[in-house]
């Protein structure tokens, strides 16, 4: 089951510890079996199986698997509806994308201050971090489909910036140890030595409390989503199947005709 729309799955990639885009399946409990893609003409949905395989809605005109369907003038009015709300859905969960970044710069350089980092490390560390928000930033800007935040894509890019980020962090609360070690102060070594190694299992959970700060603003999607859920209702392909390309509160596929 996909989660729905663009990249809300990427706020946080920064803290290697990514909100998956489930996060707005579960607010609006909403989800498709489709990925989503616009395109010039239109949105194209596709999916693996089962058919239909492939969905497209160009205003207000049906295809399904290469196949145009013959529709009444409600239904091509709610496909055109449909269409028209769901591109302009698109930018604000960009908006939500991009401030969901901003909220997790900041929240990683707030949880990071405390460490006692060197005057080098925190600058190259601000300075890593800073291109890799500039890196999300610009793959949400330019996204137009789906695909872009699927599982395996979103979890690379945490890994890769987990592994940009973190050994910056972990060497840094290593040479602290080794200083407090050669100054006598076996304690504090030993303390910082597990700190070290505990670090990113510790920076997890605090940074995702700080992020739920962005719910409200994944909350106020959901209206819009319900209507454009309630738009393709009664919308019909070919075979009689009533088109059931987003569900809200319900499980996916096309449903057959009564």
């Amino acid at each position: 089951m996909r989660p729905w729309l663009l990249p809300l799955i990427a706020l946080l990639l920064l803290s290697a510890s990514p909100v998956h885009a489930q996060d707005l399946a579960s607010t609006c409990q909403a989800s498709s079996s489709y990925d989503v893609t616009l395109t010039p003409g239109g949105l194209l949905f596709d999916r693996p199986a089962p058919a239909p395989r492939r969905v497209l809605i160009t205003h207000g005109s049906l295809r399904t698997d290469g196949v145009a369907v013959v529709l009444n003038a409600e239904s091509q009015d709610r496909l055109a509806l449909f269409e028209r709300d769901a591109r302009a859905l698109v930018p604000r969960v960009r908006k939500v994308a991009q401030n969901g970044v901003e909220m997790a710069v900041q929240a990683v350089r707030a949880e990071t201050a405390g460490l006692g980092l060197s005057a080098e490390t925190r600058a190259e560390f601000d300075l890593r971090l800073d291109a890799d928000a500039n890196e999300l930033r610009q793959r949400i800007a330019r996204s137009q489909s789906s695909h872009d935040w699927q599982g395996d894509a979103v979890q690379q890019y945490a890994n890769q910036v987990a592994a940009d980020l973190l050994p910056l962090l972990a060497a840094d609360l290593g040479q602290q140890a080794v200083n407090a070690a050669l100054s006598g102060d076996l304690q504090t070594a030993a303390s910082l030595r597990d700190r070290a190694s505990a670090l990113a299992t510790e920076l997890q959970p605090r940074l995702q409390q700080r992020m739920q700060a962005l719910r409200p603003q994944i909350e106020a999607l959901c209206p819009a989503i319900r209507r454009l859920a309630e738009w393709q209702q009664g919308v019909r392909g070919s075979n009689g199947q009533v088109l059931d390309l987003l569900q809200v509160g319900r499980q996916s596929g096309w449903q057959s005709a009564p």
